[in-house]
């Protein structure tokens, strides 16, 4: 299992981003990419055209309704404000072109260190750990949990 999380450049620099949790929790799994808007990277994009990626992203039409988490391997999520999110999903069409799956949250999003969140939605770290839940990860998911509840203290 591969976690990809594709952030905006601000969000490098904000105490509240989720996502650097991710990468200090699960160095093992978990990359990031710095969003390019005029230019994806070559090799990331050659990656995604190898099929067994998936944009983990709140799309109004699903693109592959029948794939199930256990089918795949590389999970590409938009680390960014939701705002941010939406403009780099809207501006990449290689995000657009790549299978989309949606996961329903469970439970409503225990983040608290951001205003402005939109209903139904989790932060990247509470995506991740549903990700490792559903892959059977749960010793991962476990040690996420745990990195997240003390990180939103």
């Amino acid at each position: 299992m591969k976690i990809t999380l594709l952030s905006h450049e601000r969000e490098l620099l904000r105490p509240s981003n989720s996502g650097a949790l991710v990468l200090a929790t699960l160095p093992e799994i978990a990359e990031r990419r710095v969003w390019q808007r005029k230019k994806a990277d070559a090799e990331w994009l050659e990656m995604m055209a190898e099929g067994r990626s998936v944009l983990v992203y709140p799309v109004e039409q699903l693109t592959c309704p029948a794939l199930h988490v256990g089918e795949l391997d590389h999970f590409i999520l938009i680390d960014a404000t939701w705002q941010e999110s939406r403009k780099i999903y809207n501006r990449s069409p290689y995000l657009q072109e790549l299978p989309a799956l949606h996961l329903d949250a469970p439970v409503a999003s225990q983040y608290r260190l951001r205003r402005n969140q939109q209903p139904g939605a989790l932060c990247t770290a509470e995506v991740v750990i549903q990700l490792l839940r559903q892959q059977g990860e749960l010793q991962s998911a476990a040690l996420m949990q745990q990195a997240f509840e003390l990180f939103n203290e």
